[in-house]
């Protein structure tokens, strides 16, 4: 999308949203599904994505997005983005929580201790902070009328926390004390921000895809991914984005604390 492109009325007209972990994968997805629906979005990533995010800005817009540098487990970080949101763009109305650390294909007993503690720093603490710093910004607008809802919250978490997934059991724990926080945050945030997340299954995305190829057969081990989830295939990062749209918008207006699996029913059995 050029600078000065026409944005038309979509699903989050106008809406501002901050996008965590946004430069490639899913937040990218969901960067783009956003913008499409008319979204001014705040993406925030590791400086080391700053060339990755330059060129997604470039595509959106540079009047319609942003990018900030920092690490989500760092409460700055969470500061910096919401002031940011803020400042340029005057409200701030969408978290997407989309950041994480995999650590995958590592049984419990093999767990590293040091690794195991940054990935909870990332995937739940990081997640932790960025939704108290920005339901107190939501709920701290002034222009929210009485009783309205003053935003919305999207965390991503994954089917491994929702249930037992072999050689995932520490990015699982993460994933399941997201999605723990997520209810309790819906309750407490009520009725003014709505708090929901959504459970992605296999997803092809960069992360996926480097951890096949380090598979001794990737193909091989592809197959028997796909095999695994009763759709037959894994998920598009596009799909994942459509839910969390869903989530983030009006047409959720009556949904919250919910955890919406995007897993091609892995978790149904």
């Amino acid at each position: 999308m050029d600078d000065g492109q026409q944005v038309s009325r979509g699903r989050l007209h106008e809406t501002v949203a901050i996008v965590t972990g946004g430069a490639s994968g899913i937040g990218a997805a969901i960067a783009r599904r956003f913008a499409a629906e008319g979204a001014r979005q705040v993406l925030v990533g590791l400086a080391d994505e700053t060339v990755k995010a330059a060129s997604l800005i470039n595509e959106l817009g540079h009047d319609r997005a942003v990018f900030v540098a920092g690490d989500v487990s760092t409460p700055e970080t969470a500061s910096r983005a919401t002031g940011i949101a803020v400042e340029r763009y005057g409200r701030f109305d969408v978290l997407v929580n989309n950041a994480g650390l995999d650590y995958s294909g590592v049984g419990v007993l093999e767990s590293d201790l040091e690794f195991a503690r940054r990935v909870m720093e990332v995937n739940f603490f990081g997640c932790f902070l960025m939704l108290r710093a920005a339901a107190t910004a939501m709920l701290a607008a002034t222009d929210a009328e009485p009783g309205s809802a003053a935003g919305a919250i999207v965390n991503v978490a994954s089917r491994a926390g929702v249930v037992g997934v072999p050689s995932m059991a520490m990015y699982g724990a993460s994933k399941a004390a997201l999605i723990s926080l997520t209810r309790t945050a819906a309750l407490e945030l009520a009725p003014r921000v709505r708090v929901n997340a959504v459970a992605p299954g296999a997803t092809e995305t960069p992360m996926m895809r480097t951890w096949i190829d380090e598979q001794d057969d990737p193909a091989a081990f592809e197959s028997a991914l796909a095999a695994t989830v009763p759709l037959g295939r894994l998920a598009r990062p596009r799909e994942i984005a459509d839910a969390v749209l869903f989530l983030a918008s009006d047409e959720a207006s009556h949904v919250t604390g919910v955890v919406l699996p995007v897993d091609g029913g892995y978790t149904t059995g």
